[in-house]
């Protein structure tokens, strides 16, 4: 779809192919700019026609003339946010609605920034632990393809030419090449390899069960519940859900919002079930009367020193920077534990693929060098 817009006045009209993504960036950017007015005094509509004016994203610009629109004709600004689900999240609107209520936008704007820019944070370390693997493995998966369907073939050639007594190594390395390079199956007159099993296989595994879990409830309960019982990846799993949880929770409740619509908008930021279970539990523990500290006790996800200092915060009247410390000590969890893991990856598939050099080495000079003796005698 071509998508034409006007700029401004007297700006050339842009041609894009599509609509032009907004980023968390570019949404921090937009919280930032309206903080910053207010704290100022502008008035409302004033801030959202600067801030209309002044962003360089066509899309967003749009939504913002659509906002002051509605802004206009006498909608508040979180139901007017409402209307644009894709760029501002019902804890968007939570955290606006609230500022609304009391008075003191500038507090929801703070809150809604120190928010999102830990999201920021944390989204780009979650991509750093699972992206960096990945990439990592395909390279060490095209490397091993290339040396098994291209130089072993060769080098067996060259060792069947000598007619040599091949050690075991080497005939299981003949045979690994063999499946690399030999048609291993036929589908609708296709020809199925062993290099196309080896490179295509595990994301067909992969974009099979990503399907099934989000056509089967009861799949998808148990496929996550395994994830959290893998001995890796759960603990990491783990972190960043209760991370994402008490840092959402925290933000919800420093901009006023009561303890339970605080911990029921929180719980959206959860996507693994067997934890949302948990998430849900503190939510029932809360409403049948039970303190926070006991509700989080009871749902056996908190550690005992997180649960402690929220028990401190309570006693004290004094929840808020509480909340603040529970988040920092859990971004710093997950700091150690997505470091930890790309320090245990990153070796584990250098040894992977020096190991498979080292046999393709032996495979290839093993034979020859057993044979030395009968190539002296010739």
């Amino acid at each position: 779809m071509i998508d034409c817009a006007v700029v401004g006045e007297g700006k050339v009209k842009s041609f894009q192919l599509g609509r032009q993504k907004v980023s968390l960036r570019d949404v921090i950017q937009l919280f930032v700019q309206m903080e910053q007015m207010q704290s100022a005094g502008v008035p409302l509509l004033d801030t959202l026609s600067d801030v209309r004016d002044s962003t360089e994203n066509d899309t967003l610009r749009d939504i913002m003339s659509e906002i002051f629109r509605d802004v206009s004709d006498g909608s508040s600004l979180s139901e007017a946010m409402n209307k644009h689900p894709k760029i501002f999240k019902p804890l968007h609107i939570s955290l606006v609605e609230a500022g609304e209520e009391t008075g003191d936008l500038t507090s929801s704007y703070l809150q809604l920034i120190k928010y999102l820019k830990w999201v920021d944070v944390i989204q780009a370390k979650i991509k750093k632990a699972t992206r960096y693997p990945m990439i990592v493995t395909a390279v060490v998966l095209l490397t091993i393809t290339f040396m098994m369907s291209l130089v072993v073939p060769q080098i067996v050639g060259f060792l069947k030419f000598l007619d040599l007594e091949l050690p075991w190594f080497t005939v299981a390395l003949i045979n690994t090449s063999d499946f690399f390079v030999k048609e291993q199956f036929n589908i609708l007159g296709i020809p199925i390899y062993g290099a196309f099993i080896v490179l295509f296989v595990p994301a067909f595994i992969y974009a099979v069960v990503v399907s099934l879990r989000k056509s089967s409830d009861g799949f998808a309960y148990k496929y996550d519940a395994m994830m959290l019982a893998s001995p890796v990846i759960g603990p990491l799993i783990r972190k960043i859900s209760i991370a994402r949880y008490s840092q959402t929770f925290g933000a919800l409740y420093a901009s006023g919002i009561d303890v339970i619509g605080a911990l029921e908008a929180s719980r959206s930021t959860v996507t693994n079930l067997v934890m949302l279970d948990a998430m849900e539990s503190v939510e029932g523990h809360v409403k049948a009367g039970s303190a926070l500290s006991e509700s989080f006790n009871a749902s056996g996800e908190f550690p005992s020193l997180v649960v402690r200092m929220v028990k401190v915060g309570e006693e004290s009247g004094n929840l808020t920077p509480v909340l603040d410390q529970v988040s920092d000590f859990y971004t710093h969890d997950v700091n150690e534990a997505i470091e930890g893991l790309i320090e245990m990856i990153q070796p584990l598939l250098t040894a992977i693929l020096g190991l498979t050099i080292a046999w393709i080495a032996a495979g290839s000079l093993g034979p020859i060098y057993m044979n030395l003796g009968n190539f002296m005698q010739f």
